[in-house]
Formats: C-alpha cells, sequence, structure tokens
C-alpha cells in the first residue's frame, strides 16, 4: 500500500496546506478540486454504480475487504490522522478500529423484502431499491469515524458515493480512500478534497441523489437548500448542546471520571458530548471541585506525545470560538474553577475549563462551544432541572446520572433528544439509530435505520394466479 507521502500529486493545479494543530506548521497539502473535475467524479461515480449495485454478494466481500484493508493500514492512518486532527493517538487508533467496525457491520446487512396482506387476492412485494450515487460531507473532529458512518451504509445498500473531508482533515480521508481502492471496485468511493465552493456545489449537484452532511446548523440548512435544488434527500447531524443532569442522589466522586470525559474527551470537540452539566443546588459546589481537579491535572499537549489526554483544539477559527465564548462568560460574571485561558506556546490549546456562577442565559449556556469548556449550573428542583436541559434549540443526546437508575429513567424519558443516556455518555452501538430533534438535524443514521435511510422502496403487485 501507497503511503500518503508517495500518493501522486493529481486531482487539480492547486493545492492548499493543512496545518497541524499542535504546531501551527504545515503537515501537508490537498488538491483543491475544481468544478470540471467535481463533474468528472460525479460522472464515473454514476458509471460505477449499474455494476456495484447488481450484486450483493460482491458487496458483502468486497466490505469486509475493505474492512481488512484499514486495519492493515492502521498505524499509518492513525498517525496522520493526530498529525492533521491533534487528538490523542490512542483515540487515533480508536477511531480507525471504529471505521473497520462498521464496515464489517453493515457488510452483513441486507434489506427485507416484505410481502404486504390486505385481504384481496394479489400479491404485493415491497423490495428495496439503491438510490444512486451518493454525497458525504464530513466535518474534521472524526474525520475517519464519520465517513465510515455514511459510506459504509451507503455502499452496503448498493449506491455509490462522493465523499469530501473537512479542508482542515483531508489528509487522513485521502489516504484511506487509497486504502479502500485497492478492495473496492474502481470509482465505486471517490474522495475530494477542497476549500468551498466545494462543499456547496457537491451537495446542489445534480447527479448527486442523496447529501448527508455533519457538521453546524447554519451550514447544514445551506446544504439542505442546495440539495432541494434537484430533490435529492438529506441526512443532515447537525450538532448538540447535551445537558448532564445530575440528581440528588448521585454520588458525585463515583462518576465524576465518567462525566469528565464525556464533556473532555477529543478536547471537548465531539456533537454529543456534554456541553452542560445541572447539579442539585446542595451539590453544586462538590461538582465543581470534582470536575476542576480532574481539569488541572490531565495532561493537555500534542497528541503524538504518549503522556497526553487531551490534545490542541483543531483549528485557528475555532480556537477563537471558545476563547470568544469563554471570554464572554467571564465577563458576564462566570468564575473560571480550572482553566479559562489560552495556554502559551505554539498549537490551537486552551487549557481544560470548568465554569462556575455561570448566568443561564450566557451564550456558553446556550449554544455548542464544541471546545473543552464545560458550565456547571445548579437548579433548585427536577423540574426547573429539566426545563432548562430542554431550553435550546438543540436536541442531539442528554443524560441523567444518580444511585436510583429506575428514577433517571423517569426523568430521562423527559429530555428532548435523540438518545438519553443513565450514568454514562455519547457511547453508541453500531446497531442502533442516532438522530437529534429540533436543531440537532434531520434524518437517522446508524444500524439497519440508516441502511434503509439509503435505499427507496419498490413495489411489485400482482394478482394471485395465472
Amino acid at each position: 500500500m501507497r503511503t500518503f507521502e508517495r500518493m501522486e500529486r493529481g486531482g487539480g493545479d492547486t493545492w492548499f496546506a493543512v496545518a497541524d494543530p499542535a504546531t501551527g506548521e504545515t503537515c501537508g497539502e490537498a488538491p483543491d478540486m475544481r468544478p470540471d473535475e467535481l463533474d468528472a467524479v460525479i460522472g464515473r461515480a454514476h458509471r460505477a454504480w449499474p455494476g456495484w449495485r447488481a450484486d450483493a454478494a460482491a458487496r458483502t466481500r468486497a466490505l469486509l475487504g475493505a474492512a481488512d484493508a484499514v486495519e492493515g493500514a492502521g498505524d499509518e492512518l492513525a498517525r496522520l490522522l493526530t498529525r492533521e486532527q491533534g487528538k490523542p493517538l490512542a483515540e487515533s487508533y480508536a477511531e480507525v478500529a471504529r471505521t473497520a467496525a462498521r464496515l464489517r457491520y453493515f457488510a452483513e446487512l441486507a434489506p427485507r423484502t416484505r410481502r404486504i396482506s390486505d385481504g384481496r387476492p394479489v400479491r404485493s412485494e415491497v423490495r428495496w431499491r439503491p438510490v444512486g450515487p451518493v454525497a458525504a460531507i464530513v466535518p474534521w473532529n472524526f474525520p475517519l469515524q464519520l465517513a465510515a458512518a455514511k459510506f459504509a451504509p451507503a455502499l452496503a445498500a448498493g449506491n455509490t458515493m462522493v465523499l469530501k473531508p473537512s479542508p482542515y482533515t483531508p489528509l487522513a480521508t485521502r489516504l484511506l480512500g487509497s486504502v479502500l481502492a485497492a478492495a473496492l471496485p474502481e470509482d465505486v468511493l471517490s474522495v475530494v478534497t477542497g476549500r468551498e465552493p466545494l462543499g456547496a456545489r457537491l451537495a446542489s449537484h445534480p447527479g448527486i441523489r442523496h447529501v448527508t452532511f455533519t457538521g453546524s446548523v447554519p451550514t447544514g440548512r445551506a446544504v439542505a437548500a442546495g440539495a432541494a435544488a434537484s430533490l435529492a434527500r438529506v441526512t443532515l447531524e447537525l450538532g448538540g448542546n447535551d445537558a448532564a443532569v445530575l440528581l440528588d442522589d448521585v454520588d458525585v466522586e463515583a462518576v465524576a471520571d465518567r462525566l469528565f470525559w464525556a464533556a473532555f474527551r477529543n478536547c471537548g470537540q465531539v456533537c454529543m458530548a456534554v456541553k452542560r452539566v445541572y447539579a442539585p443546588a446542595r451539590l453544586h459546589a462538590e461538582v465543581v471541585e470534582a470536575l476542576a481537579q480532574r481539569a488541572k491535572s490531565v495532561t493537555v499537549g500534542s497528541g503524538l506525545d504518549p503522556d497526553t489526554r487531551i490534545g490542541p483544539v483543531n483549528n485557528a477559527p475555532q480556537l477563537a470560538r471558545v476563547t470568544e465564548l469563554t471570554e464572554r462568560a467571564l465577563a458576564d460574571g462566570a468564575r473560571a474553577a480550572a482553566g479559562g485561558h489560552r495556554l502559551d506556546g505554539p498549537g490551537h490549546f486552551f487549557a481544560p475549563t470548568v465554569l462556575t456562577d455561570v448566568p443561564p442565559g450566557s451564550a456558553v449556556v446556550r449554544e455548542e462551544q464544541f471546545g473543552p469548556v464545560l458550565p456547571v449550573l445548579p437548579y433548585g428542583s427536577v423540574d426547573e432541572a429539566v426545563d432548562a436541559a430542554n431550553g435550546t434549540g438543540f436536541g442531539l443526546g442528554g443524560s441523567v446520572w444518580g444511585t436510583d437508575p429506575d428514577r433517571a429513567e423517569v426523568v430521562a424519558d423527559r429530555l428532548e433528544c435523540g438518545t438519553a443516556w443513565i450514568n454514562h455518555h455519547a457511547e453508541l452501538s453500531l446497531a442502533q439509530p442516532f438522530a437529534g430533534t429540533k436543531d440537532s438535524g434531520l434524518g437517522v443514521a446508524g444500524g439497519p435505520w440508516g441502511l434503509y435511510g439509503n435505499l427507496r422502496p419498490f413495489v411489485v403487485h400482482r394478482p394471485e394466479g395465472p
């Protein structure tokens, strides 16, 4: 297999630099695709589609072989991912493993033909057909894992795919495309890279029949508007502002580690991370102190350093946003029990931050900060906590923490979100649906739901008998 550094410098005349967020220095380049090149890629995806959709058994074999190929390239993929994204190397290895696991899971799934009986002397069968070439637009926080969450079900369903990573993290995805090319038929999966307006052109291209996007709410709305021009279906995962509600019987020390990492894994750059904590007033100070101790003691640094647990913020604009939200909160009267500032030196490092005395209307509470900053707010009653948890435009996930899981589940059932966890957070099975409510998106990913989202029903209706 070719390494990224040995891949041909093809795909256009213009290239753009990619920065290592731990140093700020250039760690690679990627091609900036032209509109005519995108047209050609989508045309090839159309030509590859009939052969790919025709043989389900061959698709299964190819996807299982692709999973093997990803595992075989694990070291190279993980190291390149850490260089461009910043996360600790152990997390990059876990992301590569998850990528291979998704391929294996969806390779074994197949849609079921359903017979409809309604008392008439007819036979009606609902069968399933792929929709055609699919576009996937992937963000920079989990480039490989989120790409696989899109291409694994789409390819298993018999579609071809054009995959566009974020311009902040195109390198490992390009390498992944090279790895998969050895296992898949030509043009079944194509990776395109470039700065805007490449994503807008891909989402609105008349040759694309389904657009799946993960990213911000404003960009998601733009993607949906672009796809509407050709009536392509859309699947949108638009982030979250997940709340963790701690009940008055919670054992703070017992849950503090889990709660901390539910908020700070991948430097807080997780759509379904805990981004707000609501604690009973009598336990609030204890919760703040437990989380602040962990924030002060955790090792922050380059993801390539084996001692690092939290890496840098991925890019300069996101670092600026995290800094602004924190400074605005502090100016409004919040206090940093830990962190609250950028770290000195090169790279995009921000100290793991726990905020207390935060005004409930502060932007750091209402908006998705997507970084290593966690506000902890007191509440007086469970009703008050639930109302606050539901009081934003987001509805991706939420969690309830306490020693009585039955009681916690009753409270969790009141959360307005797609997934509610009890005494943990942001843990998903490949077999379960993943979706949000309100501004957190449209459509469903994961499990059989993710497969059927890439198919359309086809009904065969005939009389019984000759």
